[in-house]
């Protein structure tokens, strides 16, 4: 299975992996995504790094609470599982360029 892989090149595969990964990661952070909810009523945006950027809210929904707690709820909701899953996709890709080691 390993017949003719030069190890003396780990090292710097190894570095070269690390720099791709610190890279994908670098460029995943610097995503912006919008999440909405309520037919857009409420809107969440946020980055890579799951901080919140911007909330926008129609003003309807000042008058009444309870629907704009259970709105903005499920608008983070959304926005925390969208960076979660960017997150296992990132990782999914860094792995994935591992398979250039065989």
């Amino acid at each position: 299975m390993l017949d003719g892989f030069d190890f003396s090149k780990m090292g710097s595969m190894f570095e070269e992996i690390q720099k791709k990964a610190k890279e994908l990661e670098q460029e995943s952070e610097s995503k912006e995504y919008s999440v909405k909810s309520g037919a857009g009523m409420v809107e969440i945006k946020i980055n890579g790094k799951g901080e919140v950027l911007d909330l926008n809210i129609d003003e309807s929904l000042f008058e009444d609470r309870e629907s704009l707690q259970i709105l903005l709820i499920s608008a983070m909701n959304d926005a925390i599982k969208l960076v979660e899953t960017q997150k296992k996709d990132l990782a999914a890709k860094m792995l994935g360029g591992l398979g250039g080691l065989n």
